[in-house]
């Protein structure tokens, strides 16, 4: 017997002392056809009109036959000039040009075509947002051609395709012109203009202009100077004069500083050259107030206009400085600028490697960790006022949209100190909106909170000290038994990941099929990675960690980084499921210690309550129901 805790303190207690310490298995049966998709309550939102649509690729083209352009198909990437995933408005050229809003894709428009990829987060986001003028490839999906391969098969031998250069990083430019190569297609730079930008014109939104501002010590943990004085040393080894980042956090971090140029992300656009004697950052005047422009001179750093970003790198190859470049992030424009630049120079090489700032930055040291601690407890505390607010208003059945319910959650955390705004777009959704991995709910199409559906709230905040994101999915009514042996399923995966143990340097993906156990076990599965990682009072989405089943990424979790943990299960036009804590990696004392490994686990951040209602007790085992029990018994004694 289960009763919902949101309201009552006493009713939570309750609820979670009496799950039995006992498993009676009851046979499987997918019963999934008593679950219907129900239409939403408002009217969904509009496509773009095919006829703006048009009118858009129409101007496009019309440009590829400028004697200054001249190319047959023009690539439209997701990212900014610094690769960022989520960026300011006026660079989301992708979403203007394709009426798709999602984080992640790409748009490749030719004389006669146009096609937008994207990940399986964003296939039904895609299907409802693109009009007829666009063709849906669905990555990863067996049998959809990647965009080189299209390219190859609709254009004819010798074709020219266009780019942004500041917009592909330098490895993936060159992975481009190597693929499109095999028909003799040639890969044009556009460095002095976006195609996109000339169509947008005047109603393109402004560059963000608001100042920087200082990240305190008593949060960073570690000052400027010592943070540039270990890079310096980095230098040094690698035999580079000077290193190029261009990744936005990494400047944040390396800086202490902190901004709001990128919506919910807490940094500011700019570049930053640190050599071995001097750094510069490059960056908008504008957005420097007296505090930060003392604080950088304080550290070395040197103040230059943002634009002059290309001339200085051309100065220091003139000048015989090797440069690092971490080639998977910094622009084919600032790299092939410098080997342009490089000339007769033929001894001059530059140093290809990972930015060492990443794996710095997501190792966090202990002020860092106590800053996530803190900011998750005022987090779960405005959760709880908010939980109980929301249960109370549908059951004495109050009409809110899944907006109405996003907007109150920020109210309830503005409240808690040092609160800065949300760390991405809440993700409110009811029903069968709760399938689209990636909702973004709108006022004039989000459906209501309905009591007799499963609501999938993720939804994240940004504090002074930390940055938080925590997914629950719950149900206001009765859950069908399906519905409850999805979330039990999903349950056992995030269980069985939050007691992982493994040795060191063991990558995410070796991880991931923990999650994804139970789920397997009867056919099932979920088209996002389990894990990715979160910065300190940064990106809510950082790396180079994360736990997926990409195997590519083979970055070690070491101890003291942040990820998430959010197994999640979907049926389409029906509903959506996902728990997601975050935890930081933390060294495990093991009995035995094969071969002298040290071995790792995880220690939660999280301490939000998961609604035993859904939870079918059949399905967990003596452990799991002990796991659920203590880790609301630490709630209980944490955020009250």
């Amino acid at each position: 017997k289960s009763y919902n805790f949101f309201p009552s303190c006493s009713k939570f207690l309750y609820s979670i002392r009496c799950l039995p310490r006992f498993s009676s298995r009851l046979p499987y049966r997918h019963v999934s056809a008593s679950i219907k998709a129900k239409p939403s309550s408002e009217v969904r939102k509009k496509k773009h009109s095919s006829s703006e649509s048009d009118d858009k690729l129409a101007a496009l083209r019309e440009l590829f036959l400028r004697s200054d352009i001249n190319v047959d198909a023009y690539i439209i990437p997701s990212q900014d000039a610094h690769q960022s995933e989520f960026i300011a408005e006026c660079y989301s050229r992708r979403a203007y040009i394709s009426g798709f809003t999602g984080s992640a894709g790409t748009a490749v428009v030719t004389k006669d075509k146009a096609a937008l990829w994207t990940d399986g987060r964003y296939f039904l986001q895609a299907e409802k947002q693109l009009t007829s003028s666009w063709i849906l490839m669905r990555s990863g999906t067996l049998g959809v051609p990647t965009t080189s391969e299209w390219l190859n098969n609709v254009l004819v031998p010798g074709s020219r395709i266009g780019i942004d250069p500041f917009l592909f990083s330098s490895d993936s430019a060159e992975e481009l012109k190597e693929a499109i190569s095999v028909k003799n297609h040639e890969l044009v730079y556009l460095y002095d203009l976006n195609l996109v930008d000339e169509i947008w014109k005047e109603s393109r939104p402004k560059p963000p202009s608001n100042l920087a501002r200082i990240h305190d010590i008593k949060y960073a943990g570690v000052d400027v100077p010592s943070k540039l004085a270990s890079l310096r040393s980095e230098l040094k080894t690698a035999g580079s004069s000077a290193i190029v980042i261009s990744v936005l956090d990494e400047i944040a971090w390396l800086l202490n500083l902190r901004g709001s140029d990128v919506p919910h992300s807490p940094v500011v656009y700019a570049y930053l050259v640190v050599g071995l004697e001097g750094a510069k950052l490059f960056i908008d005047d504008i957005k420097i107030g007296p505090e930060v422009r003392q604080h950088l001179k304080n550290a070395g750093v040197e103040i230059r206009a943002y634009e002059d970003i290309l001339s200085e790198i051309s100065s220091l190859a003139r000048r015989g400085d090797s440069l690092w470049f971490d080639s998977s992030s910094v622009s084919a424009a600032i790299v092939n600028t410098y080997k342009s630049a490089c000339g007769m120079n033929s001894g001059l090489t530059p140093v290809y490697k990972s930015s060492p700032v990443s794996i710095t930055k997501a190792v966090k040291n202990e002020a860092e960790l106590e800053g996530m601690r803190n900011a998750h407890l005022r987090d779960a505390a405005a959760l709880a006022q908010f939980w109980a607010w929301l249960e109370e208003q549908i059951s004495n059945g109050i009409v809110l949209t899944e907006v109405d319910v996003a907007a109150k959650l920020v109210q309830f955390r503005s409240r808690q100190d040092g609160f800065l705004g949300s760390s991405f777009d809440t993700i409110s959704a009811s029903g069968a909106n709760g399938a689209i991995i990636h909702y973004k709910p709108e006022p004039d199409s989000c459906s209501i909170v309905e009591a007799d559906e499963l609501f999938l709230l993720d939804s994240g905040a940004q504090y002074v000290d930390g940055t938080t994101d925590v997914t629950r999915t719950v149900h206001f009514g009765q859950p069908a038994s399906w519905q409850k042996e999805c979330f039990t399923r999903v349950l056992k995966g995030h269980i069985a990941l939050d007691e992982a143990v493994f040795p060191e340097n063991s990558p995410g993906f070796v991880l991931d099929a923990f999650a994804r156990s139970s789920l397997w076990k009867i056919g099932l599965d979920y088209r996002h990675g389990t894990g990715h990682g979160v910065g300190a009072a940064l990106n809510v989405h950082e790396g180079p960690q994360s736990i997926s089943f990409r195997y590519g990424n083979v970055t070690p979790l070491l101890k003291g980084m942040v990820v998430s943990n959010e197994p999640g299960y979907y049926e389409d036009h029906a509903f959506g499921i996902r728990i997601e804590n975050l935890v930081y990696v933390k060294e495990v004392k093991t009995e035995y210690r094969f071969g002298g490994a040290e071995y790792l686990g995880f220690e939660k951040l999280t301490f939000v309550p998961i609604q035993t209602k859904l939870v079918d007790v059949s399905l967990l085992s003596p452990m799991e129901i002990d796991w659920l029990n203590d880790y609301h018994y630490q709630v209980w004694d944490k955020v009250t």
